[in-house]
Protein backbone atom coordinates (compact mmCIF):
# COMPACT_ATOMS: atom_id res chain seq x y z
CA UNK A 1 0.00 0.00 0.00
CA UNK A 2 1.36 3.38 -1.06
CA UNK A 3 1.34 5.92 1.77
CA UNK A 4 0.44 9.51 0.85
CA UNK A 5 1.48 12.50 2.91
CA UNK A 6 -0.81 15.37 3.98
CA UNK A 7 0.75 18.37 5.75
CA UNK A 8 -1.40 20.76 7.80
CA UNK A 9 0.41 24.12 7.69
CA UNK A 10 -1.89 26.11 10.00
CA UNK A 11 -4.11 25.37 12.97
CA UNK A 12 -7.46 23.72 12.23
CA UNK A 13 -10.01 22.22 14.63
CA UNK A 14 -9.06 18.89 16.20
CA UNK A 15 -12.07 17.16 14.63
CA UNK A 16 -10.52 17.69 11.21
CA UNK A 17 -7.22 16.18 12.32
CA UNK A 18 -8.96 13.17 13.83
CA UNK A 19 -10.47 12.17 10.48
CA UNK A 20 -7.03 11.26 9.19
CA UNK A 21 -6.56 8.62 11.93
CA UNK A 22 -9.09 6.44 10.13
CA UNK A 23 -7.12 6.51 6.87
CA UNK A 24 -4.31 3.90 6.91
CA UNK A 25 -2.96 5.01 3.53
CA UNK A 26 -2.42 8.64 4.64
CA UNK A 27 0.37 10.01 6.82
CA UNK A 28 -0.64 13.25 8.53
CA UNK A 29 1.97 15.79 9.59
CA UNK A 30 0.67 18.63 11.73
CA UNK A 31 3.11 21.49 11.03
CA UNK A 32 0.88 24.26 12.35
CA UNK A 33 3.55 25.35 14.85
CA UNK A 34 6.45 25.04 12.41
CA UNK A 35 7.92 28.48 11.59
CA UNK A 36 7.12 29.77 8.10
CA UNK A 37 9.83 29.86 5.48
CA UNK A 38 12.71 27.38 5.38
CA UNK A 39 11.60 25.22 8.37
CA UNK A 40 8.16 24.69 6.77
CA UNK A 41 9.67 24.19 3.30
CA UNK A 42 11.61 21.19 4.63
CA UNK A 43 8.41 19.64 5.97
CA UNK A 44 6.39 20.04 2.75
CA UNK A 45 9.14 18.88 0.37
CA UNK A 46 7.51 15.47 -0.12
CA UNK A 47 3.88 16.39 0.66
CA UNK A 48 1.14 15.21 -1.70
CA UNK A 49 -1.49 17.59 -0.30
CA UNK A 50 -1.29 20.56 2.09
CA UNK A 51 -4.01 22.21 4.14
CA UNK A 52 -3.47 25.92 4.76
CA UNK A 53 -5.07 29.00 6.21
CA UNK A 54 -4.20 32.64 5.71
CA UNK A 55 -0.92 32.74 7.75
CA UNK A 56 0.94 30.52 5.25
CA UNK A 57 1.89 32.24 1.97
CA UNK A 58 1.68 29.73 -0.87
CA UNK A 59 4.10 31.54 -3.14
CA UNK A 60 6.72 30.43 -5.65
CA UNK A 61 9.25 29.66 -2.92
CA UNK A 62 6.77 27.39 -1.13
CA UNK A 63 5.76 25.65 -4.37
CA UNK A 64 9.38 25.23 -5.45
CA UNK A 65 10.02 23.39 -2.19
CA UNK A 66 6.94 21.17 -2.45
CA UNK A 67 7.97 19.25 -5.58
CA UNK A 68 5.47 16.40 -5.11
CA UNK A 69 2.48 18.61 -4.33
CA UNK A 70 -0.73 17.64 -6.15
CA UNK A 71 -3.33 19.73 -4.34
CA UNK A 72 -3.82 22.54 -1.82
CA UNK A 73 -6.85 22.86 0.45
CA UNK A 74 -7.55 26.32 1.85
CA UNK A 75 -9.44 25.79 5.12
CA UNK A 76 -11.77 28.75 4.57
CA UNK A 77 -13.13 30.89 1.77
CA UNK A 78 -10.48 33.47 0.84
CA UNK A 79 -7.47 32.36 -1.19
CA UNK A 80 -5.52 35.64 -1.18
CA UNK A 81 -2.51 33.86 0.30
CA UNK A 82 -2.30 31.39 -2.62
CA UNK A 83 -0.69 32.10 -5.99
CA UNK A 84 -3.35 30.25 -7.97
CA UNK A 85 -1.83 31.08 -11.35
CA UNK A 86 1.50 29.57 -10.34
CA UNK A 87 -0.28 26.52 -8.93
CA UNK A 88 -2.10 26.05 -12.24
CA UNK A 89 1.17 26.24 -14.16
CA UNK A 90 2.54 23.46 -11.96
CA UNK A 91 -0.60 21.33 -12.27
CA UNK A 92 -1.54 21.80 -8.60
CA UNK A 93 -5.25 21.85 -7.79
CA UNK A 94 -6.39 24.59 -5.39
CA UNK A 95 -9.56 24.02 -3.36
CA UNK A 96 -11.36 26.01 -0.68
CA UNK A 97 -14.21 25.49 1.80
CA UNK A 98 -16.74 28.14 0.74
CA UNK A 99 -19.90 27.45 2.76
CA UNK A 100 -18.78 26.20 6.18
CA UNK A 101 -18.89 29.67 7.78
CA UNK A 102 -22.24 30.79 6.35
CA UNK A 103 -24.28 30.80 9.55
CA UNK A 104 -21.41 32.26 11.58
CA UNK A 105 -21.17 35.20 9.16
CA UNK A 106 -24.95 35.71 9.17
CA UNK A 107 -25.13 35.78 12.96
CA UNK A 108 -22.11 38.07 13.25
CA UNK A 109 -23.93 40.50 10.93
CA UNK A 110 -26.80 40.64 13.41
CA UNK A 111 -24.41 40.98 16.35
CA UNK A 112 -23.03 44.12 14.73
CA UNK A 113 -26.48 45.35 13.74
CA UNK A 114 -27.80 45.05 17.29
CA UNK A 115 -24.61 46.56 18.73
CA UNK A 116 -25.00 49.55 16.43
CA UNK A 117 -28.65 50.30 17.18
CA UNK A 118 -28.11 49.93 20.95
CA UNK A 119 -24.40 50.86 21.33
CA UNK A 120 -23.96 47.78 23.50
CA UNK A 121 -20.11 47.69 23.43
CA UNK A 122 -19.90 51.28 24.71
CA UNK A 123 -22.56 50.79 27.39
CA UNK A 124 -20.76 47.62 28.47
CA UNK A 125 -17.40 49.41 28.75
CA UNK A 126 -18.85 52.30 30.72
CA UNK A 127 -20.35 49.97 33.31
CA UNK A 128 -17.74 47.19 33.45
CA UNK A 129 -14.53 49.16 32.94
CA UNK A 130 -15.42 52.71 34.09
CA UNK A 131 -17.94 51.49 36.72
CA UNK A 132 -20.37 54.23 35.73
CA UNK A 133 -24.15 53.64 35.71
CA UNK A 134 -25.75 56.10 33.30
CA UNK A 135 -28.73 54.59 31.50
CA UNK A 136 -29.59 57.97 30.00
CA UNK A 137 -26.44 57.84 27.85
CA UNK A 138 -27.63 54.80 25.93
CA UNK A 139 -30.93 55.56 24.27
CA UNK A 140 -31.06 53.20 21.31
CA UNK A 141 -33.46 52.34 18.51
CA UNK A 142 -35.25 49.11 17.56
CA UNK A 143 -34.81 46.96 14.49
CA UNK A 144 -38.58 46.53 14.16
CA UNK A 145 -40.02 48.52 11.25
CA UNK A 146 -36.58 49.76 10.18
CA UNK A 147 -35.78 49.46 6.48
CA UNK A 148 -32.86 47.14 5.87
CA UNK A 149 -31.01 47.26 2.55
CA UNK A 150 -29.07 44.12 1.65
CA UNK A 151 -26.44 44.44 -1.08
CA UNK A 152 -25.84 40.97 -2.48
CA UNK A 153 -28.45 38.24 -1.98
CA UNK A 154 -26.38 35.08 -2.20
CA UNK A 155 -25.68 32.38 0.34
CA UNK A 156 -25.18 34.81 3.24
CA UNK A 157 -27.23 37.84 2.17
CA UNK A 158 -30.38 35.77 1.67
CA UNK A 159 -30.10 34.27 5.16
CA UNK A 160 -29.63 37.73 6.65
CA UNK A 161 -32.86 38.71 4.89
CA UNK A 162 -34.78 35.74 6.32
CA UNK A 163 -33.67 36.53 9.86
CA UNK A 164 -34.36 40.25 9.43
CA UNK A 165 -37.97 39.39 8.60
CA UNK A 166 -38.18 37.65 11.98
CA UNK A 167 -37.20 40.98 13.55
CA UNK A 168 -40.16 42.51 11.63
CA UNK A 169 -37.86 44.66 9.53
CA UNK A 170 -38.82 46.04 6.12
CA UNK A 171 -36.25 44.30 3.91
CA UNK A 172 -35.14 45.19 0.37
CA UNK A 173 -32.26 43.75 -1.63
CA UNK A 174 -30.12 44.78 -4.59
CA UNK A 175 -28.44 42.05 -6.60
CA UNK A 176 -28.47 42.40 -10.41
CA UNK A 177 -27.33 38.79 -10.81
CA UNK A 178 -30.27 36.97 -9.25
CA UNK A 179 -33.83 36.46 -10.43
CA UNK A 180 -36.18 38.77 -8.46
CA UNK A 181 -38.23 35.76 -7.38
CA UNK A 182 -35.39 34.54 -5.18
CA UNK A 183 -36.10 37.55 -2.95
CA UNK A 184 -39.82 38.08 -3.49
CA UNK A 185 -40.63 34.42 -2.73
CA UNK A 186 -39.23 35.11 0.75
CA UNK A 187 -41.37 38.22 1.18
CA UNK A 188 -38.40 40.49 0.53
CA UNK A 189 -38.52 43.41 -1.89
CA UNK A 190 -36.18 43.37 -4.88
CA UNK A 191 -34.85 46.47 -6.60
CA UNK A 192 -32.76 47.27 -9.63
CA UNK A 193 -32.28 50.84 -8.47
CA UNK A 194 -29.29 51.11 -6.14
CA UNK A 195 -30.64 54.42 -4.79
CA UNK A 196 -33.43 52.40 -3.12
CA UNK A 197 -30.76 50.75 -0.99
CA UNK A 198 -29.12 54.06 -0.18
CA UNK A 199 -32.46 55.30 1.20
CA UNK A 200 -32.57 52.56 3.87
CA UNK A 201 -32.15 52.99 7.63
CA UNK A 202 -29.58 50.18 7.83
CA UNK A 203 -27.40 48.86 4.98
CA UNK A 204 -25.42 45.62 5.01
CA UNK A 205 -23.21 44.29 2.22
CA UNK A 206 -22.65 40.64 1.28
CA UNK A 207 -20.91 40.56 -2.10
CA UNK A 208 -17.71 39.02 -3.40
CA UNK A 209 -14.74 41.36 -3.68
CA UNK A 210 -14.15 42.17 -7.34
CA UNK A 211 -13.67 45.17 -9.60
CA UNK A 212 -17.39 45.99 -9.45
CA UNK A 213 -17.70 45.89 -5.69
CA UNK A 214 -14.43 47.44 -4.44
CA UNK A 215 -15.34 50.90 -3.07
CA UNK A 216 -18.97 50.19 -3.96
CA UNK A 217 -19.96 52.53 -1.15
CA UNK A 218 -17.99 55.77 -1.38
CA UNK A 219 -18.43 59.48 -0.79
CA UNK A 220 -21.16 59.96 -3.44
CA UNK A 221 -23.21 57.04 -2.16
CA UNK A 222 -22.92 58.17 1.46
CA UNK A 223 -24.07 61.68 0.52
CA UNK A 224 -27.29 60.15 -0.85
CA UNK A 225 -28.00 58.21 2.34
CA UNK A 226 -30.32 59.18 5.16
CA UNK A 227 -28.86 61.20 8.00
CA UNK A 228 -28.22 58.73 10.79
CA UNK A 229 -27.84 55.67 8.57
CA UNK A 230 -26.19 52.54 9.98
CA UNK A 231 -23.71 50.58 7.84
CA UNK A 232 -22.57 46.97 8.34
CA UNK A 233 -19.72 45.13 6.63
CA UNK A 234 -18.98 41.52 7.63
CA UNK A 235 -18.10 40.45 4.08
CA UNK A 236 -14.83 41.74 2.62
CA UNK A 237 -12.59 44.70 3.42
CA UNK A 238 -12.65 47.43 0.79
CA UNK A 239 -16.30 47.15 -0.24
CA UNK A 240 -16.84 50.38 1.70
CA UNK A 241 -14.29 53.09 0.95
CA UNK A 242 -12.69 53.52 4.36
CA UNK A 243 -11.80 57.20 3.89
CA UNK A 244 -15.40 58.02 2.98
CA UNK A 245 -16.67 55.83 5.79
CA UNK A 246 -14.43 57.63 8.29
CA UNK A 247 -15.62 61.07 7.17
CA UNK A 248 -19.25 59.97 7.24
CA UNK A 249 -18.91 58.61 10.78
CA UNK A 250 -16.97 61.64 11.98
CA UNK A 251 -19.63 64.05 10.68
CA UNK A 252 -22.41 61.83 12.13
CA UNK A 253 -23.99 61.48 8.69
CA UNK A 254 -23.47 57.80 9.46
CA UNK A 255 -24.81 57.25 12.96
CA UNK A 256 -22.96 53.98 13.52
CA UNK A 257 -21.02 51.35 11.59
CA UNK A 258 -20.37 47.72 12.40
CA UNK A 259 -17.14 46.52 10.75
CA UNK A 260 -15.55 43.06 10.87
CA UNK A 261 -13.28 43.36 7.82
CA UNK A 262 -10.76 45.95 6.72
CA UNK A 263 -8.87 46.86 3.54
CA UNK A 264 -5.59 46.05 5.27
CA UNK A 265 -5.38 43.47 8.03
CA UNK A 266 -4.36 43.24 10.83
CA UNK A 267 -6.06 46.62 11.24
CA UNK A 268 -4.60 47.62 14.59
CA UNK A 269 -3.73 51.13 13.38
CA UNK A 270 -6.83 51.74 11.25
CA UNK A 271 -8.22 55.24 11.84
CA UNK A 272 -11.77 53.88 12.16
CA UNK A 273 -10.72 52.58 15.57
CA UNK A 274 -10.35 56.18 16.78
CA UNK A 275 -14.06 56.91 16.40
CA UNK A 276 -16.69 56.48 19.11
CA UNK A 277 -19.52 55.41 16.78
CA UNK A 278 -18.15 52.23 15.27
CA UNK A 279 -18.20 48.65 16.54
CA UNK A 280 -15.29 46.55 15.31
CA UNK A 281 -14.21 42.92 15.40
CA UNK A 282 -10.97 41.37 14.08
CA UNK A 283 -12.37 39.44 11.09
CA UNK A 284 -14.45 37.02 13.17
CA UNK A 285 -16.83 35.94 10.40
CA UNK A 286 -15.86 32.28 10.70
CA UNK A 287 -14.91 32.27 14.38
CA UNK A 288 -17.45 29.97 15.97
CA UNK A 289 -16.86 26.49 17.31
CA UNK A 290 -19.39 25.08 14.88
CA UNK A 291 -17.93 26.92 11.91
CA UNK A 292 -14.37 25.94 12.76
CA UNK A 293 -15.44 22.29 13.09
CA UNK A 294 -17.14 22.42 9.71
CA UNK A 295 -14.19 24.15 8.07
CA UNK A 296 -11.74 21.61 9.50
CA UNK A 297 -13.80 18.53 8.65
CA UNK A 298 -14.68 19.75 5.15
CA UNK A 299 -11.02 20.62 4.52
CA UNK A 300 -9.96 17.19 5.77
CA UNK A 301 -12.48 15.37 3.57
CA UNK A 302 -11.31 17.43 0.58
CA UNK A 303 -7.67 16.57 1.32
CA UNK A 304 -8.47 12.86 1.67
CA UNK A 305 -10.32 12.80 -1.67
CA UNK A 306 -7.62 14.87 -3.39
CA UNK A 307 -4.71 12.77 -2.12
CA UNK A 308 -6.37 9.70 -3.64
CA UNK A 309 -7.30 11.57 -6.81
CA UNK A 310 -10.96 10.57 -6.47
CA UNK A 311 -12.32 14.13 -6.64
CA UNK A 312 -11.37 17.75 -6.00
CA UNK A 313 -14.27 19.45 -4.13
CA UNK A 314 -14.58 23.18 -4.81
CA UNK A 315 -11.56 23.27 -7.12
CA UNK A 316 -10.71 26.85 -8.06
CA UNK A 317 -8.36 26.21 -10.98
CA UNK A 318 -7.90 23.91 -13.94
CA UNK A 319 -9.39 20.52 -13.06
CA UNK A 320 -8.17 18.69 -16.18
CA UNK A 321 -4.83 16.94 -16.19
CA UNK A 322 -2.84 18.26 -19.11
CA UNK A 323 -1.51 14.81 -20.01
CA UNK A 324 -5.08 13.62 -20.53
CA UNK A 325 -6.06 16.18 -23.18
CA UNK A 326 -4.48 17.05 -26.57
CA UNK A 327 -2.23 20.09 -26.36
CA UNK A 328 -4.44 22.14 -28.71
CA UNK A 329 -7.42 21.95 -26.34
CA UNK A 330 -6.11 23.94 -23.37
CA UNK A 331 -5.95 27.32 -25.21
CA UNK A 332 -9.57 26.81 -26.30
CA UNK A 333 -10.64 26.15 -22.70
CA UNK A 334 -8.96 29.37 -21.60
CA UNK A 335 -10.45 31.30 -24.52
CA UNK A 336 -13.93 29.94 -23.81
CA UNK A 337 -13.77 31.17 -20.23
CA UNK A 338 -12.65 34.61 -21.45
CA UNK A 339 -15.54 34.76 -23.92
CA UNK A 340 -18.00 33.97 -21.12
CA UNK A 341 -16.41 36.58 -18.86
CA UNK A 342 -16.44 39.21 -21.63
CA UNK A 343 -20.05 38.46 -22.56
CA UNK A 344 -21.20 38.76 -18.94
CA UNK A 345 -19.61 42.22 -18.64
CA UNK A 346 -21.30 43.41 -21.83
CA UNK A 347 -24.72 41.85 -21.20
CA UNK A 348 -25.31 42.50 -17.52
CA UNK A 349 -28.49 41.38 -15.86
CA UNK A 350 -30.25 38.27 -14.59
CA UNK A 351 -29.04 35.30 -16.62
CA UNK A 352 -31.58 33.17 -18.45
CA UNK A 353 -29.24 30.90 -20.37
CA UNK A 354 -25.60 30.28 -21.29
CA UNK A 355 -24.91 28.40 -24.50
CA UNK A 356 -21.64 27.12 -25.97
CA UNK A 357 -21.39 26.31 -29.68
CA UNK A 358 -18.37 24.46 -31.08
CA UNK A 359 -17.26 23.82 -34.65
CA UNK A 360 -14.35 21.68 -35.78
CA UNK A 361 -12.25 19.10 -33.94
CA UNK A 362 -12.66 21.04 -30.69
CA UNK A 363 -16.33 19.90 -30.66
CA UNK A 364 -15.22 16.60 -29.11
CA UNK A 365 -14.49 18.53 -25.91
CA UNK A 366 -17.85 20.30 -25.70
CA UNK A 367 -18.48 19.18 -22.09
CA UNK A 368 -15.25 20.76 -20.81
CA UNK A 369 -15.83 23.85 -22.95
CA UNK A 370 -19.29 24.24 -21.41
CA UNK A 371 -17.86 24.16 -17.87
CA UNK A 372 -15.30 26.83 -18.70
CA UNK A 373 -17.92 29.01 -20.42
CA UNK A 374 -20.17 28.88 -17.34
CA UNK A 375 -17.29 29.69 -14.97
CA UNK A 376 -16.33 32.67 -17.13
CA UNK A 377 -19.88 33.97 -17.38
CA UNK A 378 -20.57 33.71 -13.64
CA UNK A 379 -17.15 34.88 -12.47
CA UNK A 380 -17.98 38.56 -13.01
CA UNK A 381 -20.80 38.47 -10.47
CA UNK A 382 -19.84 35.62 -8.14
CA UNK A 383 -16.04 35.90 -7.99
CA UNK A 384 -14.24 33.09 -6.18
CA UNK A 385 -17.50 31.42 -5.08
CA UNK A 386 -17.87 29.84 -8.53
CA UNK A 387 -15.41 27.22 -9.72
CA UNK A 388 -15.03 24.39 -12.21
CA UNK A 389 -16.60 21.87 -9.89
CA UNK A 390 -19.71 23.78 -8.83
CA UNK A 391 -20.30 26.05 -11.87
CA UNK A 392 -23.14 24.16 -13.48
CA UNK A 393 -24.73 23.40 -10.10
CA UNK A 394 -24.62 27.11 -9.19
CA UNK A 395 -26.15 27.99 -12.56
CA UNK A 396 -28.94 25.46 -12.09
CA UNK A 397 -29.60 26.76 -8.56
CA UNK A 398 -30.08 30.23 -10.06
CA UNK A 399 -32.44 28.99 -12.76
CA UNK A 400 -29.92 29.47 -15.57
CA UNK A 401 -30.32 27.06 -18.48
CA UNK A 402 -27.03 25.61 -19.72
CA UNK A 403 -26.96 24.59 -23.37
CA UNK A 404 -24.33 23.20 -25.72
CA UNK A 405 -24.30 22.49 -29.42
CA UNK A 406 -21.84 21.15 -31.97
CA UNK A 407 -22.14 22.16 -35.62
CA UNK A 408 -20.48 21.21 -38.89
CA UNK A 409 -17.53 23.52 -39.42
CA UNK A 410 -18.54 26.19 -41.91
CA UNK A 411 -16.73 29.04 -40.15
CA UNK A 412 -13.65 29.22 -42.35
CA UNK A 413 -11.50 28.56 -39.26
CA UNK A 414 -9.99 25.23 -38.27
CA UNK A 415 -11.97 25.43 -35.02
CA UNK A 416 -14.43 27.99 -33.72
CA UNK A 417 -16.19 28.39 -30.40
CA UNK A 418 -19.02 30.76 -29.51
CA UNK A 419 -20.54 31.67 -26.16
CA UNK A 420 -24.09 32.99 -26.18
CA UNK A 421 -25.43 34.67 -23.04
CA UNK A 422 -29.11 35.51 -22.72
CA UNK A 423 -30.25 37.77 -19.90
CA UNK A 424 -33.53 39.48 -19.18
CA UNK A 425 -32.12 42.52 -21.00
CA UNK A 426 -30.38 41.30 -24.13
CA UNK A 427 -28.52 38.55 -25.99
CA UNK A 428 -24.78 38.57 -26.68
CA UNK A 429 -22.94 35.99 -28.75
CA UNK A 430 -19.15 36.12 -29.01
CA UNK A 431 -17.13 33.83 -31.24
CA UNK A 432 -13.43 33.09 -31.08
CA UNK A 433 -10.67 30.87 -32.37
CA UNK A 434 -7.03 30.00 -31.80
CA UNK A 435 -4.48 30.79 -34.49
CA UNK A 436 -1.06 29.19 -34.78
CA UNK A 437 1.14 29.12 -31.65
CA UNK A 438 -1.85 29.49 -29.35
CA UNK A 439 -2.79 33.04 -30.37
CA UNK A 440 -6.30 33.80 -29.06
CA UNK A 441 -8.70 35.90 -31.07
CA UNK A 442 -12.27 37.14 -30.82
CA UNK A 443 -13.54 36.96 -34.39
CA UNK A 444 -17.22 37.81 -34.03
CA UNK A 445 -19.56 39.73 -31.74
CA UNK A 446 -23.29 39.51 -32.51
CA UNK A 447 -22.60 38.82 -36.21
CA UNK A 448 -20.10 41.67 -36.55
CA UNK A 449 -16.85 40.25 -37.93
CA UNK A 450 -13.82 41.46 -35.97
CA UNK A 451 -10.27 40.46 -35.06
CA UNK A 452 -9.45 41.26 -31.44
CA UNK A 453 -7.06 39.84 -28.89
CA UNK A 454 -9.16 39.11 -25.77
CA UNK A 455 -7.01 41.15 -23.46
CA UNK A 456 -7.03 44.52 -21.72
CA UNK A 457 -9.54 47.34 -21.29
CA UNK A 458 -12.06 47.70 -24.08
CA UNK A 459 -14.97 49.91 -25.06
CA UNK A 460 -17.64 48.36 -27.30
CA UNK A 461 -19.43 51.11 -29.20
CA UNK A 462 -22.36 50.25 -31.50
CA UNK A 463 -23.64 52.98 -33.76
CA UNK A 464 -25.39 53.89 -36.96
CA UNK A 465 -22.76 53.78 -39.71
CA UNK A 466 -22.55 57.48 -40.58
CA UNK A 467 -19.56 59.78 -41.23
CA UNK A 468 -17.71 61.42 -38.35
CA UNK A 469 -18.50 58.95 -35.55
CA UNK A 470 -14.96 57.68 -35.09
CA UNK A 471 -13.69 61.25 -34.81
CA UNK A 472 -16.31 62.14 -32.20
CA UNK A 473 -15.42 59.08 -30.13
CA UNK A 474 -11.72 59.90 -30.37
CA UNK A 475 -12.30 63.49 -29.24
CA UNK A 476 -14.22 62.40 -26.14
CA UNK A 477 -11.52 59.92 -25.15
CA UNK A 478 -8.78 62.48 -25.79
CA UNK A 479 -10.61 65.03 -23.64
CA UNK A 480 -10.44 62.60 -20.73
CA UNK A 481 -6.77 61.70 -21.44
CA UNK A 482 -7.65 58.13 -22.39
CA UNK A 483 -5.13 56.71 -24.84
CA UNK A 484 -6.34 54.40 -27.63
CA UNK A 485 -4.11 51.33 -28.00
CA UNK A 486 -6.11 49.66 -30.80
CA UNK A 487 -9.29 50.30 -32.75
CA UNK A 488 -11.21 47.52 -34.57
CA UNK A 489 -14.37 48.07 -36.58
CA UNK A 490 -17.03 45.65 -37.78
CA UNK A 491 -19.87 46.60 -40.12
CA UNK A 492 -23.03 44.84 -41.24
CA UNK A 493 -25.40 45.16 -44.21
CA UNK A 494 -28.02 47.11 -42.24
CA UNK A 495 -26.20 50.40 -41.79
CA UNK A 496 -24.75 49.56 -38.37
CA UNK A 497 -21.20 49.37 -37.08
CA UNK A 498 -19.52 47.98 -33.96
CA UNK A 499 -16.23 49.44 -32.80
CA UNK A 500 -14.05 47.70 -30.23
CA UNK A 501 -11.62 50.25 -28.79
CA UNK A 502 -8.73 48.96 -26.71
CA UNK A 503 -7.56 51.65 -24.28
CA UNK A 504 -4.66 52.05 -21.84
CA UNK A 505 -6.67 53.72 -19.10
CA UNK A 506 -9.70 52.98 -16.92
CA UNK A 507 -13.00 54.29 -18.29
CA UNK A 508 -15.54 55.63 -15.81
CA UNK A 509 -19.29 56.12 -16.08
CA UNK A 510 -18.91 59.80 -16.97
CA UNK A 511 -16.98 58.92 -20.13
CA UNK A 512 -19.45 56.18 -21.05
CA UNK A 513 -22.35 58.61 -20.64
CA UNK A 514 -20.72 61.12 -22.99
CA UNK A 515 -20.24 58.39 -25.57
CA UNK A 516 -23.81 57.20 -25.11
CA UNK A 517 -25.09 60.75 -25.65
CA UNK A 518 -23.63 60.88 -29.18
CA UNK A 519 -26.44 61.02 -31.70
CA UNK A 520 -25.20 57.99 -33.65
CA UNK A 521 -24.73 55.80 -30.56
CA UNK A 522 -26.97 52.76 -30.15
CA UNK A 523 -25.17 51.21 -27.19
CA UNK A 524 -21.86 51.44 -25.36
CA UNK A 525 -20.25 48.99 -22.94
CA UNK A 526 -16.97 48.74 -21.08
CA UNK A 527 -15.21 45.48 -20.26
CA UNK A 528 -11.84 44.40 -18.99
CA UNK A 529 -10.00 41.09 -19.42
Amino acid sequence: MSIKKVVVCDHIHQKGLELFKKEPDIELINAADTPKGEPLYKVVKDADVVITRSPTPIDEAFLESAKKLKAIVRAGVGVDNINIEECSKRGIIVMNVPTANTIAAVELTFAHMLSCVRAFPYAHNQLKIDRVWKRENWLGTELKDKKLGIIGFGNIGSRVGIRAKAFEMDVITYDPYIAPQKATDLGIKYTKNFDDILACDIITIHTPKNKETINMIGKKEIEKMKDGVILINCARGGLYNEDALYEGLKSKKIRFAGIDVFSKEPATDNKLLDLDNVTVTPHLGANTIESQEKIATQAAFAAIEAVRGSSYPNALNLPIKENEIPSFVKPYLELTQKLGYLGAQINKGVFKSIKIIAQGEISSFIKSLTTFAVVGALKDSLGESVNYVNAEYVAKERGIEIKSDTKPNSSGYKNKISVKITTENDVIEIGGTIFEEGVQRVVEINNFALDIEPKGKMILFKNTDVPGVIGQVGMILAKHSINIADFRLGRDNHGLALAVIIVDDEVDQKVLKELKDLKACISVHYASL
